[in-house]
């Protein structure tokens, strides 16, 4: 390449430089009298002719619940573990685990043949001590008998029925039985197994009904809460359940300073099982038409609280009375009615009479 050339570029190369030095400034900073590019709008999304996007919660009347929070545990109405009164080998099995059951039902059986010839044994022993003992009775009627002999008969007889008795009682112990209506659970035995006294079989619940047990502090015991009303909830369910306090721990715990009590809840269906946690309010309150709103719609001010609510398209401010408060929920007590729109939503971009574009949330 030439040296003419290469001048060349270089006087180029300054002269891009000073006209990008003089006129860059004035087009970043446009002097007074000049309109620098107009930018681009940006697309706000409002199709609503200026209006506010807002969510709203239609109020309505609804369940409310009040009162004092405890957690709990649920227990069957019955619930025993079946053992073994006597020693020997088990010779019968008679219930399917996890079957139902009914008061008497025969769960298990322990070998009693010893015991049974002795009855048998017995009971023919007893067979003929009856027969002289009224030979016996008519002798001694007509003096041909002593009476310390018809006594003797008499005592042999009464002590044989006192042994069948004793025998009887015996091999009812040899039988496991269903002590009430229930269910029966796993069994821990199997046949052929020698078991001693006290050797547990299974274990049985009954769970038509369970007891809810929770404690309270001690500062409610001037409440009346001898059949009071419970709610409770507990895991895997959505629902909410009732039961009634039926008992009360007579004593104040004085460790925790707390109240026991127990409540009753009909499980006829049995869906819920004894052992679950529950989340229980012990009822203080309640009212079927009560107006709630979300938490997140309460506008706090100096002089009280208040809600925006949408009134002919536009936000109004509302002065409110609150009373009872839940989680997510918070009960009006006066400046709403039924059917009141409430603003859930942009509350700090709201202005009185500002009009709003509200979009209805469960």
């Amino acid at each position: 390449m030439s040296k003419k050339s290469t001048r060349t570029g270089i006087f180029i190369a300054l002269l891009v430089v000073v006209l990008i030095i003089i006129f860059v400034p004035r087009w970043l900073n446009p002097s007074p009298g000049e309109s620098a590019p107009a930018a681009p709008k940006a697309n706000t999304g409002n199709r609503s002719g200026g209006a506010l996007p807002v969510n709203v919660y239609i109020a309505a009347p609804s369940d409310l619940i009040n009162g004092i929070r405890a957690v709990g545990s649920l227990v069957a109405n019955e619930e025993v573990e079946l053992t073994s009164e006597t020693a020997g080998k088990v010779v019968k099995i008679s219930f399917h685990e996890g079957s139902r059951v009914k008061k008497g039902d025969l769960l298990a059986k322990i070998n009693a043949d010893d015991i049974v010839a002795q009855l048998e044994r017995a009971e023919e022993q007893l067979k003929l001590l009856g027969e002289q003992l009224e030979r016996q009775r008519i002798l001694l009627a007509k003096d041909a008998v002593s009476r310390e002999s018809f006594d003797k008969v008499q005592t042999d007889y009464n002590m044989t029925a006192a042994d069948i008795s004793l025998y009887k009682a015996r091999i009812e112990k040899t039988e496991i039985r269903a002590a009430f209506d229930g269910v029966v659970g796993f069994r821990y035995v199997s046949e052929g197994g020698f078991v001693q006294p006290g050797t547990k079989v299974a274990r049985m619940v009954d769970n038509s009904s369970l007891k809810i047990e929770f404690s309270i502090p001690e500062k409610y015991i001037s409440l009346q809460l001898m059949g009071r009303d419970v709610a409770f909830q507990v895991e895997g369910f959505s629902q909410v359940f009732r039961a009634k306090v039926y008992a009360i721990d007579p004593m104040v715990e004085h460790k925790t300073r707390t109240i026991a009590l127990r409540a009753i809840y009909d499980n006829s269906n049995e869906q819920l099982l004894p052992g679950m946690s529950a989340t229980i309010t012990l009822i203080t309150f309640q009212s079927a038409r009560a107006i709630q709103v979300p938490a997140e719609a309460i506008v706090s001010e100096m002089d009280g609280r208040s809600v925006w609510v949408v009134r002919n398209g536009k936000a109004v401010s509302t002065k409110i009375a609150t009373g009872i408060r839940s989680e997510s929920t918070v009960e009006i007590i006066s400046g709403l009615i039924a059917g009141d729109s409430i603003i859930t939503t942009g509350l700090m971009q709201l202005r009185p009479n500002m009009p709003v574009n509200a979009q209805v949330v469960e």
